[in-house]
């Protein structure tokens, strides 16, 4: 099979997971504001609904996002083809394909991780997609197994069969997949993390690019993982102290490392252009409420905001009321339940 399109290596080294319910449009714009060469991915989105859904909100993006990647869901390889088809004529810069989530719902659509244990089906849908959109990068984003599948050959004769498809990316979730008895939160946290998989996959198949995911929650922790693979994506970390993103990308880029209330003032043109088309402020705001994650007057920030934002008329000025409570000088009177 003709191999997918190329991403260049360096636009993988550092990439915020899909998640559900978080990385919309407003989420990826600010992260995009912090870490200006991450690679932001949507939230997974059925190939059903991609073909017969409300495209401008399902695919909804600005054009100072890139590059991002849509995340579809699906196990019907001419409905994915038609869906990567249409996501590339949106301008998505890659397409990538769920086989991780192990939640009932998508248990029960036969998408998600369940597909790890059907790789050719999963080939099937790769080479449809590929054939679909061949100037448009297609990658697979899979877990090391499924319950009790502990065996490498298991994983690895997954990875080799899609990669005979033309798969050249794969981002890996270092953690095993319980299809019964856990829910989707326990399947980030339960199950235990064997990073020393991805680090293999990639020495074992050099010419595929290895992106690890899972549990990864801090600068050194994240730039260990660059010397065994190709990227490292941050997931709950990127989204609740989205300020190790921007750490991270000023890291590996050689970037100015910027003050959380510079990043965040940076945002108003956007946030006040969503709010003259009638976005709720609620709808942004939810999105930086980790920002100050661990700092003093951060609990009194998330307070503000989260009290505020969904008041009929909230605008910027309860944003500055938040920030105001995170810039009392050293040496004033300051309470500390707000920290």
């Amino acid at each position: 099979m003709p191999p997918s399109a190329a991403i260049p290596a360096e636009r993988l080294r550092l990439s915020v997971a899909p998640m559900m319910d978080w990385t919309d449009t407003h989420c990826r714009n600010f992260h995009r504001l912090l870490a200006p060469h991450a690679r932001l991915y949507t939230e997974m989105v059925h190939a059903n609904a991609v073909i017969h859904g409300d495209r401008m909100r399902l695919l909804a993006k600005d054009d100072g996002q890139h590059p991002v990647a849509l995340q579809l869901g699906g196990s019907e390889p001419a409905l994915l083809a038609q869906a990567a088809r249409i996501g590339a004529e949106h301008g998505f810069d890659e397409i990538n394909l769920n086989c991780g989530c192990p939640s009932d719902r998508v248990q029960a659509g036969r998408f998600g991780a369940c597909l790890m244990r059907e790789p050719s089906l999963v080939a099937d849908c790769v080479a449809g997609m590929i054939a679909a959109t061949p100037d448009t990068p297609i990658t697979v984003k899979c877990r090391l197994g499924v319950d009790d599948d502990h065996e490498w050959e298991r994983f690895l004769a997954f990875i080799d069969t899609i990669a005979a498809a033309g798969c050249r990316m794969f981002v890996v979730h270092a953690r095993n997949a319980w299809l019964q008895g856990l829910s989707p939160k326990e399947n980030r946290e339960v199950p235990p993390l064997r990073y020393d998989w991805a680090y293999r996959l990639k020495h074992e198949r050099p010419a595929l690019q290895v992106i690890v995911n899972g549990g990864i929650a801090d600068l050194d922790e994240a730039t260990a993982h660059l010397g065994h693979t190709d990227g490292a994506m941050l997931g709950r970390a990127a989204y609740h102290d989205p300020y190790l993103l921007h750490r991270l990308d000023a890291a590996w880029f050689a970037g100015e490392t910027r003050t959380r209330g510079e990043l965040l003032r940076a945002w108003r043109p956007y946030v006040q252009a969503q709010l003259e088309r009638g976005t709720y402020l609620k709808h942004m705001t939810r999105h930086i409420l980790g920002l100050y994650h661990g700092e003093r007057g951060g609990r009194a920030f998330r307070q503000i905001l989260s009290e505020g934002a969904h008041r009929p008329g909230a605008d910027w000025s309860l944003v500055e009321q938040a920030l105001a409570v995170t810039e009392i000088p050293q040496g004033l009177p300051f309470d500390e339940r707000a920290a």
